[in-house]
């Protein structure tokens, strides 16, 4: 279960100034990773299916007697 905070930046920024030196250090550390959300958005685009130039032009056909159709 995840629950969504809208906290302001000031307001933040105020509560992490008052952490302990520790805990500051694994926040840093924390937050200069690489963004997990961000490498799993682009593996899955890189991993996705792509068209072949068949179905690119049968689409291309397919668009062009629609336009055809739309507009007599």
């Amino acid at each position: 279960m995840q629950a969504l905070i809208d906290i302001p930046f000031e307001q933040l920024v105020k509560l992490v100034r008052q952490l302990p030196a520790r805990q500051w250090i694994r926040l840093k550390e924390e937050v200069e990773q690489k963004p997990v959300s961000t490498s799993n958005l682009e593996a899955f685009l890189l991993s996705a299916p792509t068209f072949s130039e068949e179905q690119l032009d049968e689409i291309a056909t397919t668009r062009k007697a629609m336009n055809q159709w739309r507009t007599k």
